[in-house]
């Protein structure tokens, strides 16, 4: 008999779990569904070869490392400072398996990563343009001037270089325009977007982000001395990620990392990669395309929003000495916020 595709394999796992982990005890998938505060249908799908997220997987372990977990008369999870010693090592062995047969049924694309589009449809990045007052004055930004140069008009160059380059060598098959957000046509708002900067210029970002649940809003810097911030609002609490300076010197940004659904064509898709500051804009490209950190930084958002429709992650961006620094997101400290369309 073949041995189990992994995805199967883990599946199987999650239903012997509910079904056989107690004899004379079988649990309904409702029953557990109500325990993780998910819909039945979510947990039939995990059963079905849909890889849960790793919070899924710990809430899996630690339900059915001991059976106090239902002998009241609500089934619950406990809290990991419940467990004695030996129900604690039960989880850790429990949490490795499920764990190890999530990530042996990972499904990536070799060689591709994240901004591999494997549809092959047109992708469209798109930068806002520079208001008039901040365009650089020479004479190459003069349109009647021979030597005049329409990126010089462009914000966020840094980014749109970085990534341009690096979304059409992983897309070869591909159309990849680059287009400003007040330029863009009909058809190019129903291709995959990729949206860069902030809501303040990039009147598409601001556009795409309203039409979101995400609970997230960038706030804006009217004045060049504000630093804004992103502003999250859950149970009823508003926390503020903000920039840091330090004698008027940026050392750390802020900035939003998101993949959703495009509202204009749900067969598409929308990235966002949004900073307060150009800089963060830049730290939240190259946390994908900066061939030291890209793997390991996708195989987070693989291990958190695997199967999610939509995702957010606000990052932090350190700057030294003026330099951009790949924000790593398997260290904690660089994850400020992180949201799904599974647990809005």
């Amino acid at each position: 008999m073949p041995a189990d595709r992994p995805p199967q394999a883990l599946a199987r796992r999650l239903r012997a779990l509910r079904v056989e982990r107690w004899p004379g005890l079988s649990i309904t998938q409702g029953q557990l569904a109500a325990v993780f505060g998910a819909s039945t249908p979510l947990l039939s799908s995990w059963e079905n070869g849909k890889v849960p997220p790793p919070a899924r997987l710990a809430a899996y372990a630690t339900f059915f490392a001991t059976k106090r977990s239902v002998e009241g008369k609500t089934y619950r999870v406990l809290d990991e400072s419940e467990l004695t010693a030996a129900e604690t090592e039960v989880r850790e062995r429990l949490l490795a398996d499920l764990l190890g047969l999530a990530e042996s049924g990972a499904s990536v694309n070799p060689g591709r990563g994240f901004w591999y589009f494997p549809d092959s449809h047109i992708i469209t990045i798109v930068v806002a343009k520079l208001p008039a007052e901040e365009v650089p004055r020479t004479p190459f930004t003069d349109p009647a001037n021979p030597d005049y140069v329409e990126l010089y008009s462009y914000a966020d160059l840094d980014s749109l270089i970085e990534l341009h380059g690096h979304i059409r060598s992983v897309n070869p098959r591909s159309v990849v325009h680059f287009r400003t957000a007040d330029a863009l046509s009909e058809d190019d708002y129903t291709t995959h977007l990729v949206l860069l900067g902030g809501v303040d210029w990039n009147i598409a970002t601001r556009a795409v982000i309203d039409q979101t649940e995400v609970p997230v809003n960038q706030e804006g810097r009217p004045n060049v001395s504000d630093v804004g911030g992103f502003e999250v609002v859950e149970d009823g609490r508003t926390t503020v990620f903000s920039p840091v300076l330090a004698d008027g010197e940026l050392v750390q940004d802020v900035a939003q990392f998101y993949r959703g659904l495009n509202p204009y064509n749900r067969k598409r898709t929308v990235t966002i990669c949004s900073g307060m500051f150009g800089r963060g804009t830049l730290g939240a490209v190259r946390a994908l395309t900066d061939s030291k950190f890209r793997d390991r930084n996708e195989g987070y958002l693989k291990h958190r929003f695997d199967g999610q429709d939509a995702y957010s992650v606000i990052t932090r961006v350190s700057v030294v000495n003026r330099k951009v620094l790949t924000p790593d997101w398997t260290l904690s400290e660089n994850v400020l916020h992180e949201w799904s369309e599974e647990h809005r």
